[in-house]
């Protein structure tokens, strides 16, 4: 990744280093013109004036030429006096720290692969990340935020970019081409469906996970490209009944859901994945190699139906998905 200067960023910098060449510049055409010097000369006594090192004169100044001396004299210590405190600000505020802080972090995204874009860091943010770092699954975040963009940036442990999720410049730097999925928790729904247009634009086969807080937009964000539409008041009346109704299932499943990563999980498995074996066709021929010591408590067809508790006599097939609990190393023999 080539190294990329941010001139509006350090714009007092670069005011000054411009400055330098045509304060240069100037000294020579002055000197050309009112003393009549030659081009040399001209450069050499404006070197050797405004660097304020005490040579003589290449020749003798009229009036006018001593007057245009102490005019280049005054101007490049003004200009020196610029660049130094401009350098200095920069440097004590941690300007420059955090400039390659971000072109490191950009270079990191860049090489991402198979990653989750989480657009929004608020309360269903921060817990979609919580999730990511506890299984190791690579994302990067997307906040514009001030106070928010400020804490990410001292989170050494999380890739951020500070941008807008509903601008294609923006998702393009998260690279998002190469990436999974996408979550977008933006704190209102015109701006997550506009983020699922763009991003469903940009990668046609992208999984696109949208927070919506009214019912009414449910269909709009299916409409504009999203895979699953959360609505957090929904999901969050219908656990609280639950509990009531049906306490102990659904303190069984949070367990399982919301579990250690060491601990036994419930998760979904591609039959195309599965451990090689051309005398495996069928559920009961899984089951009864036992070598995984998992329980398969579901699956979900290649035409998206949902089967709970499979028999034994279904049919594994490539597109196929099976949900299965176990722990993460009888999965992984899986």
């Amino acid at each position: 990744m080539m190294f990329r200067w941010s001139f509006r960023r350090f714009s007092r910098i670069n005011i000054a280093l411009l400055a330098l060449p045509t304060v240069l510049l100037v000294g020579v055409v002055g000197y050309m013109n009112i003393e009549g010097f030659s081009f040399f000369d001209s450069f050499y006594m404006t070197i050797i004036t405004i660097s304020t090192v005490g040579f003589n004169e290449v020749h003798q100044l009229s009036d006018g030429g001593r007057f245009f001396t102490a005019f280049l004299i005054i101007t490049s210590f003004g200009i020196f006096a610029y660049a130094i405190g401009a350098i200095s600000s920069y440097v004590l505020n941690g300007e420059f720290r955090r400039y390659y802080k971000e072109r490191k972090l950009e270079k990191t995204i860049g090489n991402l692969k198979d990653h989750v874009i989480v657009c929004g860091f608020g309360r269903n943010g921060r817990r979609a990340v919580q999730e990511f770092i506890a299984h190791k699954t690579p994302f990067v975040v997307i906040e514009n935020e001030k106070e928010i963009s400020m804490e990410l940036v001292e989170k050494n442990d999380i890739l951020f970019i500070d941008g807008d999720a509903r601008e294609d410049e923006v998702l393009l730097k998260a690279n998002i081409k190469k990436a999974r999925a996408l979550i977008s928790t933006l704190p209102y729904d015109a701006d997550n469906l506009l983020t699922v247009l763009t991003a469903r634009e940009l990668n046609k086969d992208l999984i696109i996970i949208s927070k919506a807080a009214l019912e009414s937009n449910y269909r709009k964000l299916k409409l504009a490209g999203a895979n699953n539409v959360i609505m957090p008041h929904v999901i969050g009346g219908a656990q609280m009944a639950s509990m009531i109704i049906k306490p102990d299932v659904i303190e069984f499943f949070d367990q399982i859901i919301m579990q250690n990563p060491e601990e036994p999980v419930l998760k979904e498995v591609l039959c195309r994945d599965l451990a090689h074996d051309d005398s495996v066709h069928t559920i009961m021929e899984l089951r009864g190699m036992k070598k995984a010591g998992v329980t398969i408590i579901g699956m979900k067809s290649e035409n998206g139906e949902y089967v709970i508790n499979p028999s034994n006599d279904t049919k594994l097939k490539p597109g196929s998905k099976l949900f299965v609990l176990g722990t993460p190393e009888q999965i992984s023999s899986l």
